[in-house]
Parts: C-alpha cells; sequence; structure tokens
C-alpha cells in the first residue's frame, strides 16, 4: 500500500462510524477520487449513500464534509445496501 494510501486507510478507520451517523449513508470505503466520471488518480473516502440529494434539499448537520483531516471525501449513490440471505 502507498504512504497515501496507508493514510486514508488510517482516516478511515479513525472517522467511518461518525460518517455512518449521517442520514442516508451507507458505507465508507477508500477508492480513487473521480472528477465528471472519470478517476483522478487521487486517493479519498468514499461515502457511499442511498441516495445523493442537492445541498440545498439537506437540513444543517445533513451534509457530509468535503474532506475528512484533509483527505477528500467523494460521495456515491450506490442505492439501498441489503445483507444477502446465506
Amino acid at each position: 500500500m502507498r504512504p497515501e494510501e496507508l493514510r486514508v486507510a488510517e482516516v478511515r478507520a479513525r472517522h467511518e462510524q461518525e460518517l455512518l451517523r449521517y442520514p442516508n449513508v451507507v458505507g465508507v470505503a477508500i477508492g480513487s477520487r473521480m472528477r465528471q466520471g472519470a478517476p483522478t488518480g487521487e486517493p479519498c473516502l468514499v461515502v457511499y449513500v442511498e441516495r445523493k440529494l442537492p445541498p440545498d434539499q439537506l437540513a444543517e448537520g445533513e451534509l457530509l464534509p468535503a474532506e475528512v483531516e484533509g483527505v477528500p471525501v467523494d460521495v456515491v449513490e450506490s442505492g439501498p445496501i441489503q445483507a444477502l440471505s446465506g
């Protein structure tokens, strides 16, 4: 793992539970930042939400941070996530 990826992993470990408390958030992962549908190669925290909403439709305190400890946050719409029955 490259040093910048290791740093993102450490930030995720410290903040994942906090990010999961936001309404609509269903997961947090490490990934590559996307801009206009293309990967930039920049490591980031990927926060998965059931449904992505415009900022003006979110109440105060529901807007995810743009970065955590200097690590960019990318918000990705995933839809609902359900456990598979085993």
